[in-house]
């Protein structure tokens, strides 16, 4: 070997696979591989060799790709042995870069090409437990993880992506039982995802590396469908089983995969040989991509466990890492699960001694007990009590629920011991890179007002679309969805022409959900067939409307947002794809595909596996929950529900669009008939976003153990279940359990209250107990600027300023009446302890911002005039929305978060201590126009009855005690068992 370049990778190759377990002396690992390699390699082993390379290379060169790949999977491991700095920070690089030895110039040129990852980890709510699963527990033993992880590479994943998902799949291993401890212990979790994206990928990381590490029977519960029971099996055996074990020495035509083009590309995992073989182990199908489970009957033996030293238990580990594992994907269905509970009880290895992980995908959906415990005679539901079974009869079964709307499994009774409570662990996975989530949809938190938002600064201009309806009759908008499918296929067509690559878009596909009744899909199918036929897109008037579509819609978007992919200057340029994409659709007279199960009007089957499909989809049920609809590009969507868990799971829209996201429109109903109210399907799920976002958040502010022990355990966490529409709770109502909150304690955060009063005495009574503080506000306004940021400009604005002491504030607040008893006292709990007793806050600053010119001024009982800010109560609800502006919210952050070392901000003098928080002070005046505003102050005077006195609460950093607790609970009166805690922020 002569080349230089390939002597140096090889040696770096080689130094580095030394230090899987933790980074060492680069130069001692080099100097001691150039000994192996020869005398040539002597003048690469060096760190100045590494240097000079460094100075010339680019970040796609072979040697840098090879250091990103173990900086970053050093940059991402959970809690190793060799640092206890936290992952994914500075902290954490200079740590390996100082255990390699290496000089100040080579770290800084690595940390050049390979920047250290900021993406968020998984966040882990768990009980205390005793360490088992680590690196040198595993030494020698991994097989399938090793195998899985190389696929992934292979498909183009990056080194972010698998690093996070290792770590992510560790934190759910690790919180399993020991396979091979003598006594038994029955762990239960629940991994919370996002809707499409990648839980599979994560549950397919984790029976990887629990097979490795002993497990030997994986149940995977996938879906109640035989359409999502068949994909789950295919993406397993695709991607972990392989193809040596799918065949098991048959004949390759033999295989129930030989008519699926992935296995014939060469698509499916291969291990080189059959794994028991080449000295690992097999694992063995007991379910395939066609065939659930059925009752083995005289098969039974196919169950059976092989020991090598009968005498022991088959947990022992003289028996389990020389045994295969069994691998079987199951409908929720309750004959299906009797027949494996029934041929369970029949095979002749003792249950007890055999490591079981159950995996539930999907867990809300059908597992979880929703018959009313109030009934005396109450029995489990079927699906239910299947599972329970499960767990009574297999003591080492390890439960783990997957889902994205977790409400209903940690509303769970975690009293009930055969139930699957996750009282073991909760693990929040972070959004992954590339995903399309609802967020991207809503413009959550934007500054802007509605009259400044683009197509560029606004998600809900670039993608969302309004259904208004004139009449039943009305297919104006289904009409413009249909023509937005075509032009998007033509964009496609477009980009693959022109850099892409021809069939680099598989897949395009349209979907139209308003219903579940098969009855209606029918009408429904009707109702488009006529549409695309008569839309006439090769003609002149089907031509007009495109072009003026592609002018004021896709062209504009895909301008601002297109993020580097071809987009033509002009409808001119596009037209040449667009006959091409008609055909690429309908060319077949068949442009719809129905998927509801209904034989007689099923009009194609939508196997995305076995080819490609360029179609308009009409579900309902079976496209709502698990599916994965691919290349979905435009949804037209008026399905109502009355609960949050379901409604998210309706979201097909979610997921991963690379090469497209800037074509993906979402036409939704704004005004949709639900019993007797209209429902705007668009405020609906933006609820849902706040729901979620919140109870992440609250995850993620609880998970930090506190002296190593746990600050918040599974069982805690229903309280921290928010609801933002009335009409929309979290998850039906017979799976909602009741726990109350006590305190919050929040310090460096927002506490904003929001069920303010509403009848006009309690509201005048509430701005009389304000007005002698209105005394101590400034004469004089002083300017403050927010901070910038990536996605908004610095904005400046006015405001009185003022001191309050902390107990004169205190006094305020509790004085306060509130439309529901009960709302402010978790929080004002915590802040009448600041006065000393668990910390202490000197006083607060009291910012009142003043709006600018056209705002209406009045003084309020006497006061100096203040600006009246204008609100409105959320539909249906007592609470407003956000109270706060986004700006103000901003600088009140900052004030806090930089007292130790802001400059004079606003204005001479220091504004902030470390013992002081921030108030933002609002009048507000409940209504929908600056006309309510005005008349609540005729002649500059407001009447007090009008004038609501809000405030967003900023307590210091510093606020909290030694044990940095957080929350505090106790369990609701036995009276109110049933009633669902949602308690709303603030």
């Amino acid at each position: 070997m002569t080349n230089p370049a390939a002597i140096r990778l090889t040696l770096h190759k080689s130094a580095l696979a030394g230090m899987q377990a933790r980074p060492k002396s680069l130069a001692r690992a080099l100097a001691y591989q150039a000994e192996e390699e020869g005398p040539e390699a002597v003048a690469h082993a060096t760190e100045e060799d590494f240097q000079d390379v460094l100075y010339t290379s680019h970040s796609t060169d072979q040697l840098v790709e090879l250091w990103r790949k173990q900086l970053t999977q050093w940059d991402y491991a959970e809690n190793p042995g060799w640092t206890e700095t936290a992952p994914r920070t500075d902290e954490r690089r200079g740590a390996v870069l100082d255990l390699l030895g290496l000089s100040e110039e080579t770290k800084k040129l690595l940390v050049a090409l390979v920047p250290v990852p900021r993406a968020a980890g998984q966040v882990v709510i768990a009980t205390e437990r005793t360490p088992w699963y680590t690196p040198q527990s595993q030494q020698g033993r991994t097989w399938y993880w090793p195998a899985y992880r190389r696929l992934l590479t292979e498909k183009g994943w990056p080194e972010t992506g698998i690093a996070s998902l290792d770590a992510a799949s560790d934190s759910v291993v690790a919180h399993l039982a020991d396979p091979t401890s003598a006594e038994a212990y029955q762990s239960k979790g629940l991994v919370v995802g996002y809707v499409q994206s990648g839980k599979t990928a994560n549950f397919t990381g984790v029976i990887a590396k629990a097979i490795d590490a002993g497990y030997r029977l994986v149940i995977v519960l996938g879906g109640t469908l035989n359409l999502l029971r068949a994909q789950t099996q295919r993406r397993l055996d695709m991607e972990l089983v392989g193809r040596e074990n799918i065949l098991r020495g048959a004949a390759e035509y033999e295989s129930d995969y030989a008519d699926d083009p992935a296995w014939s590309k060469g698509k499916f995992l291969t291990h080189g040989g059959l794994p028991s073989a080449l000295g690992g182990f097999d694992i063995v199908r007991m379910t395939t991509r066609d065939n659930d489970y059925k009752s083995l009957l005289q098969g039974i033996v196919a169950l059976e466990f092989e020991k090598q030293e009968p005498a022991l238990p088959l947990h022992d580990p003289r028996n389990l890492h020389r045994s295969s594992a069994r691998l079987m994907v199951v409908k929720k269905n309750k004959s299906v699960l009797t027949k494996l509970v029934k041929d369970l009880n029949k095979i002749k290895t003792p249950l007890s001694e055999i490591p079981v992980l159950i995996i539930d995908d999907e867990s809300d959906e059908a597992s979880v007990n929703t018959a009313n415990p109030n009934k005396p005679d109450a029995e489990r539901t079927a699906i239910n009590q299947k599972i329970s079974e499960l767990l009574g009869m297999l003591p080492r079964a390890q439960y783990v629920g997957y889902t994205a709307t977790p409400f209903a499994n940690v509303f769970v009774d975690p009293s009930d011991t055969e139930d699957i409570f996750p009282k073991d662990f909760i693990v929040s996975l972070p959004r992954p890179t590339g995903y399309m989530g609802v967020q991207d949809f809503h413009d959550l938190d934007s500054p802007l007002p509605p009259e400044e938002r683009t197509f560029a600064n606004s998600n809900e201009r670039a993608h969302v679309r309004d259904i208004h309806l004139a009449s039943d009759e009305d297919d104006t908008a289904l009409q413009q969805a249909m023509d937005m499918f075509v032009l998007t296929a033509a964009m496609k067509l477009y980009r693959e022409a022109n850099g892409l690559g021809d069939r680099y878009f598989q897949h395009h596909t349209m979907l139209i959900h308003e219903s579940v009744r098969t009855a209606a899909h029918r009408e429904l199918l009707g109702r488009v067939a006529q549409l695309w036929w008569n839309s006439g897109y090769t003609g002149p008037s089907g031509r007009e409307r495109l072009r003026k579509l592609f002018e004021t819609d896709l062209a504009p978007v895909s301008h601002v947002r297109a993020d580097g992919h071809a987009t033509p200057t002009s409808y001119d340029e596009l037209a040449p794809y667009i006959g091409a994409a008609a055909i690429r659709i309908g060319g077949d007279d068949r442009p719809i595909i129905v998927v509801n199960g209904d034989k007689d009007i099923e009009t194609g089957e939508a196997d995305f596996d076995k080819r490609s499909i360029w179609k308009i989809l009409i579900g309902g049920q079976k496209l709502a929950r698990g599916f994965t609809v691919e290349g979905l590009t435009v949804t037209y969507y008026r399905r109502r529900t009355n609960n949050a868990s379901t409604l998210m799971q309706m979201g097909r829209w979610f997921g991963f669009r690379k090469g497209y996201q800037d074509l993906v429109r979402l036409y939704l109903g704004r005004e949709e008939a639900m019993g007797n109210k209209d429902i705007d399907l668009y405020e609906a799920f933006e609820a849902i976003c706040l729901d979620e976002e919140t109870f992440r958040e609250q995850l993620r502010q609880y998970a930090e153990p506190v002296d190593g022990k746990p600050q918040v355990t599974p069982a805690q966490v229903p309280p921290l279940v928010s609801q933002h529409l009335s009409w929309l709770p979290p998850a039906s109502a017979n799976k909602m359990y009741n726990a109350e909150l006590l305190e919050i304690r929040s310090p460096g955060k927002p506490i904003e209250p929001a069920a303010y009063p509403t009848k006009a005495a309690a509201i005048k009574r509430n701005t009389e107990r304000w007005r002698p503080l209105l005394d101590l506000l400034s004469t004089e306004p002083i300017a403050f600027t927010s901070r910038p940021s990536s996605t908004t400009k610095a904005r400046t604005f006015k405001a009185l300023t003022g001191r309050v002491g902390h107990g004169e504030l205190v006094g305020l607040l509790a004085q306060l009446e509130w439309e529901r008893p009960g709302h402010f006292t978790p929080h004002l709990t915590y802040l009448s302890q600041l006065d000393g007793s668990l910390a202490k806050v000197e006083d607060w600053l009291v910012i009142a911002p003043q709006l600018s010119s056209g705002s209406v001024e009045a003084s309020i009982l006497g006061s100096m005039p203040l600006s009246l800010v204008r609100r409105s109560r959320q539909p249906g609800k007592v609470s407003f929305g956000r109270i706060a502006g986004v700006e103000h919210r901003n600088v009140a952050q900052t004030l806090i978060d930089d007292v130790d070392t802001q400059p004079t901000i606003g204005g001479p003098g220091q504004l902030m201590t470390p013992a002081r928080g921030v108030v933002l002070l609002y009048p507000v005046v409940e209504g929908t126009s600056q006309l309510d505003v005005r008349a609540a102050a005729p002649d500059g005077v407001a009447d007090p009855s009008c004038i609501i006195m809000a405030c967003t609460l900023f307590a210091p950093k510093s606020a909290n005690d030694q044990a940095r607790q957080l929350v505090r609970f106790r369990t609701k009166d036995s009276g109110h068992r049933f009633d669902a805690i949602i308690p709303q922020a603030g």
